[in-house]
């Protein structure tokens, strides 16, 4: 809720929510458009190819299968690589200090809801699934 409240609004009296932390302008509107468009198509693109896996909620359906290609050779989980990708694009463009702690507010809920997923895949596809972690990274590659 309060990422909505802070990204839907300008009239929070908390002036110090609205420094900006880099010059505005079109360049650094135009950089943080080309990361969330980039992000939300990687996410999208992940969502897709997870086809029928896919589920809001984390659970492990019938006849589940661990989805090793295409964004997910890469990092084991781009939907959320994509999304926050989305969250620090929007970051970039908007400049003030609300778009960085939205993306504050984001990672924790994001990596929680990774945690959990993991758990369920590990005790669903045991060796295999470790094998794969630890051959890709959870949300950067190269890096985490």
């Amino acid at each position: 809720m309060i990422v909505i409240v802070l990204l839907s609004t300008t009239r929070i009296p908390l002036p110090w929510l609205y420094l900006q932390l880099w010059p505005t302008g079109i360049w650094p509107f135009w950089i943080g458009a080309s990361i969330t468009i980039g992000g939300l198509l990687l996410a999208v693109w992940a969502r897709e190819h997870l086809g029928r896996n896919w589920s809001r909620s984390v659970t492990i359906k019938a006849d589940h299968e661990l989805i090793t290609s295409g964004p997910y050779a890469v990092v084991r989980h781009p939907v959320y690589t994509g999304s926050l990708a989305g969250f620090v694009g929007m970051a970039i463009a908007i400049s003030p200090v609300r778009g960085v702690i939205v993306v504050a507010l984001i990672f924790p809920v994001f990596w929680a809801k990774l945690r959990m997923e993991e758990e369920w895949m590990r005790s669903q596809f045991g060796e295999t699934y470790a094998t794969y972690a630890h051959q890709t990274a959870a949300l950067v590659p190269h890096l985490f």
